[in-house]
Formats: C-alpha cells, structure tokens, sequence
C-alpha cells in the first residue's frame, strides 16, 4: 500500500545525512527535506532560524478592483527552451534551466481556518475585510493574530532535463508540468502551543507545514486525494507523474492559464496554445484536497475535507501573515538548489569532491543525486539542499541575457521563462512590485566569513548577496502583440525596459520589514525584504 512513499521517504531520509532539521527533533517532512516546494514561514523550520532554501525573486501584481484577488486572472507564459550546449560537470559547457530553478511559480493567498494563526476558525473566502487584519496593537480588534487562517497557492511549474520528481525537482527528462500545491501552517502563534505530535512526527507531508499537492491533469482529475494525510499514508500515486494522465508540455511553449474561483474549489485552466492539449486542476472536496486539524492534544492526526478558495477579493498584499513574503497574486522563481558535486557518498547522499565552484566542500553539498541513476537525462551530479555561500549556477552569469553576444548568450543559457502581467475580465492589474526576501536568507548562514544579516535591525543584509557574482532580474519585452516579464539578465534581445539593469536597482537597497504576531500576544517585527514598488504597471503603458 504505502510503497510510492515509504521509498521516497527511504530515498530522502538518506540523502539527508546532516542536513537541515528542526533543534525540537521533529520528524523529517517533505518541507524540510525539500523546502524549495513550501512557502518559508517566519520562523524558519532550519536549525535555530537558518535559511531553508527559499531564494524568491518576486513580481507582486496589486490591484483593489474586485475580482483580482483570485476570481478571475489571466496570464499567458511562455516555456523556456535549454541551450543547444549540454551541461559539463566540470561547469565549462551549458547552463540548463534545472541548475538555475527548482520550480517557477504563480500565487495566490486562500482560506484556510485551520491554519495559522489559528486564533479563529472562520474564514470568508473572496472578502476584503481579512485585509483589515494588519495592526501590530494586540488589543486593536485587526491585530495580526487575530486574523484568520490562510494557506498559500503556489502552482508550479517543473522544467526537464535532471532527476524527475520525487528525487529531486523535475517531471520527464523532456516535457514540462505543472502542479498545484496549497501550504498551511498548523500554529498557534498568540499562543506559541504546537501541533500534536502524530502529525509533527508521522507524516511525510504533514509535520508543521502540511502541503496539498496535485499535478494539473488532462482530466482535470487529481491522481490521487490530494490532502497531505492522504498522500502521506496512502499508495503514492499522487506524489509521482504519470505521463499518460498529467498534462504536459513542451520546451518553448506558449501557454493560457485562467486561475480562477468556482464553487467547487480554486482552480486553474491551462490550454497549451502550441500543441492545442489542455488541462486543469481544482481544489476540491471531490480532488480529495483537505486541511489538517490544528488538535495540539489530539493523539492522531487528523484531516478534514476542505475546498480551497480566495481569501481576498481584490489583489491587496498578503502582509505580514505567516510567510517572509508580503506577496498575494504573484510570480515567483525558487533559486538557488543546485550546486555541482564530483563525487557522492550513497550512504548520506552527501558531497564528497566539491565540484565546479567550489575549492572546499561546505555546509551546502548535501542532498546530492547523479543524473546518471536516470535514463534520459543529463549525467551530472549536483547537490539541491540550499546555496546558502550564493557561489552555485543561480548566482553566476548563466541566466539567458547576462551575455551581451546574442548568439553567444543563446548557445551556453538557452531563453527565458516569460510572463504576461495578468489581466482580470480584460483589464491588467493596476501595480508591480519587485520583491525579493535576501534580508531573510542571509541570516543564520553568514556568507563568506561576513557578519550575518542582523533580523531585529537589518544590519549586513546586502543586495546582492556576498559571493554572488549575478542576481537574476525581470525585464520587459513585447512580442505578438503582448507586454511580457522575462527573467535573466539586462541583455536578452528585444528588451525594452531593464528597471535599472541589476538586482539594486530592481529590488531596491533598503531593507523592508515585516511585523508577525508572536507567543504572548507580542508582535515581532522582522528584517525579512527588499522592496522596490513601481507605483504603477508599466505594462499599460504604451
């Protein structure tokens, strides 16, 4: 019954060696095995407060029309393609899109009454009074902690070419895909009481932050019931890809994805505009989407049948809640999980010979997997945990237009991951904002022998990050009649609009902070953010 599972859990449990873990001794979930698939929570899931891997350059879309806060959103992307030079393990060939990303992906902010801070357990989906809760007074009615539960949708797009799912990242070694997965977070965070400790300890995709996973089908059926307690004791069949049910998608691919609400649940539509296959994906009670109980004395953990839906009606920032990130509707890269490794011990799964990059190993070259256990896709080693030095692929200059010789720049980095601004019932969202959360990064795991980012005064919080020697942006250009976002470098041709030409001037210098509600009903506030605010979209314009 629970084979799928218990051998990725074997697999993961074995790759970790002395890998990131909570200092409470919880059991080992797949958002601390694999916390690239996750949201970061404020108080990070690493040992005491360390990065655990979620390097989010953002683009935050904002709007207070209604409708725009999920109802209705339209977004038209286009796949990257890899470069016609394969990856060398000695770093020297070409950079393929699975060293620079775990996953792309596009949010948006749900209800969730079992979820932090579990102070209520109501929640009214597509209402812009839970906007109301951002005061940092304990006694104000609209204080932090007393607003209602959210989860987070991320839905993610996996690329080709590495180890497949669930190793590692990936889907086929040639296509493609899509998946939507729903975080929550089972605290009490006025009262700092944790969750039970079946769930914390027991199940793969439950612990702190249980996660609902289902990959966007031609059916529009999920393969299995998608809520964590189900996928976690179940057969597993949800966790894998099954290439002849999930729908997927070639390099280069021009897509329309329609997210919008329904009765039934959140769902997603993608039409493939190259190929002409489609698929969809909703958060149903019938997709077998629920959300676990927040029972802190309960001796078992429990899940309840839950459809997910908007928790804002308009596009208003998600504020300070429980992720390091202020963002609601956006679109966001997760980079930084991949470093080469030369050798791996298969005991631990953890660097032996340090690789392209590295003089020494450190204390990121763990998680290791060979592409060459896989048929079919590139034979290079490398090592997912966390870039923690900012030394690996994703901080170098392999991204599609850090070259200024176009040619050049296509052989070695391939093209871009592009986006449209999403339009809602034919109208583009009114502002941008630039957002990434490096201030949250850089503490706990200093870089290169600097003093850490200091998280109560944002001290030594830099951006770029020390040992970078690139830090992706967003740039804009238009094709087929269309304004689109593309990421890399500021020299992609066609580019009309580079925001400045580095990650300073797009992301801004001035560290933003986050205020969380905290144990006792006393707030923290946080150096989590930099933030630059376009004040505008420059999509509409001209």
């Amino acid at each position: 019954m629970k084979r799928i599972v218990a051998l990725a859990l074997v697999i993961l449990t074995a790759l970790a060696g002395p890998a990131v873990a909570r200092a409470d001794s919880y059991g080992e979930t797949l958002c601390q095995e694999r916390p690239f698939m996750c949201l970061d929570p404020y108080h990070s899931i690493g040992e005491n407060g360390a990065y655990t891997g979620h390097d989010e350059p953002t683009v935050q879309f904002s709007s207070h029309r209604p409708g725009t806060g999920g109802k209705d959103l339209l977004y038209y992307i286009k796949l990257p393609v890899n470069a016609p030079v394969k990856p060398k393990q000695d770093g020297t060939g070409g950079t393929w899109d699975f060293q620079r990303r775990a996953t792309f992906w596009f949010s948006i902010t749900m209800c969730d009454t079992e979820s932090s801070p579990n102070f209520t357990k109501k929640c009214t989906p597509n209402s812009d009074k839970n906007a109301r809760f951002r005061s940092a007074d304990p006694h104000s009615p609209h204080y932090l902690g007393k607003a209602p539960g959210s989860a987070f949708m991320e839905l993610q797009f996996y690329g080709p070419g590495w180890v497949p799912q669930f190793d590692g990242f990936g889907c086929t070694a040639t296509k493609w895909c899509a998946n939507l997965t729903i975080d929550s977070l089972s605290d009490q965070d006025n009262t700092g009481i944790p969750q039970n400790a079946d769930c914390l300890n027991n199940h793969f995709l439950v612990g702190e932050e249980p996660i609902n996973w289902a990959y966007v089908t031609k059916s529009g059926k999920s393969l299995a019931p998608a809520n964590p307690l189900s996928l976690s004791d179940g057969d597993g069949t949800g966790l894998s890809v099954d290439p002849k049910k999930v729908l997927l998608f070639n390099p280069g691919d021009v897509l329309r994805m329609h997210m919008h609400d329904t009765p039934a649940g959140y769902r997603v539509d993608i039409k493939d505009l190259t190929t002409g296959q489609s698929g969809s994906m909703t958060a149903s009670i019938a997709n077998g989407f629920g959300h676990i109980l927040y029972q802190p004395n309960a001796k078992h953990c429990h899940v309840a049948p839950y459809a997910f839906h908007p928790m804002y009606n308009s596009a208003v920032p998600r504020g300070s809640l429980w992720g390091a990130h202020t963002t609601n509707v956006g679109a966001s890269d997760e980079i930084g999980h991949f470093e080469y490794c030369d050798a791996i011990d298969p005991s631990t799964g953890a660097c032996t010979d340090p690789g392209a990059g590295d003089a020494t190993l450190d204390e990121d070259d763990q998680f290791c997997l060979d592409g060459a256990n896989y048929p079919g896709v590139q034979p290079i080693i490398g090592c997912v945990l966390d870039d923690g030095d900012f030394d690996g692929p994703s901080y170098q200059f392999t991204w599609p237009g850090t070259f200024k010789k176009a040619r050049l720049d296509r052989r070695l980095h391939g093209t871009a991951f592009m986006f449209t601004p999403p339009s809602s019932n034919g109208k583009l969202l009114e502002n941008v904002t630039f957002e990434n959360d490096l201030p949250r990064i850089e503490r706990g795991e200093p870089a290169n022998h600097q003093p850490e980012c200091d998280r109560d005064t944002g001290a030594h919080c830099t951006n770029p990050p020390i040992g970078a020697k690139f830090y992706p942006i967003y740039t804009l250009t238009r094709a087929n009649g269309r304004c689109w976002f593309q990421q890399g470098g500021a020299h992609i041709p066609g580019t009309t609009n580079t925001f400045g030409g580095n990650s300073a001037t797009e992301y801004g210098t001035k560290v933003g902070f986050n205020t969380y509600a905290d144990a006792g009903f006393k707030p923290i506030t946080l150096a989590e953010v930099f933030r630059r605010d376009l004040h505008g979209n420059p999509c509409s314009r001209g």
